[in-house]
């Protein structure tokens, strides 16, 4: 199995917006694509003194990288660019992939 993890740290302006918008709307439409089998949001624990805003890991999992390479050619660019319009310039992000041994 896959893990498809994207942590992303939001600003606090806009955080709580951003979680509802994440469990209602976003993680909803990215389980919608049929792609993956389990989700779930991770609040991150362990960040620096001088970090500002919340860090959040959104773990997506799938069967194989067949599945993950299909989510990323047909789905994942709609739905980046949602996340985008909607709270550009007050995230920054990045995806990590795992493999469940």
């Amino acid at each position: 199995m896959i893990i498809y993890n994207v942590t992303v740290n939001v600003e606090e302006e806009i955080h709580a917006d951003w979680i509802v918008w994440m469990k209602e709307v976003h993680i909803p439409a990215v389980m919608n694509t049929g792609v993956f089998i389990e989700n779930k949001i991770c609040k991150v624990l362990s960040t620096t003194e001088d970090e500002t805003g919340h860090t959040y890991a959104v773990q997506y999992t799938c069967l194989s990288m067949e599945d993950l390479e299909n989510y990323q050619q047909n789905h994942a660019p709609r739905l980046q660019k949602e996340h985008l319009d909607r709270y550009q310039g007050k995230f920054v992000a990045f995806r990590t992939l795992l493999e469940v041994i």
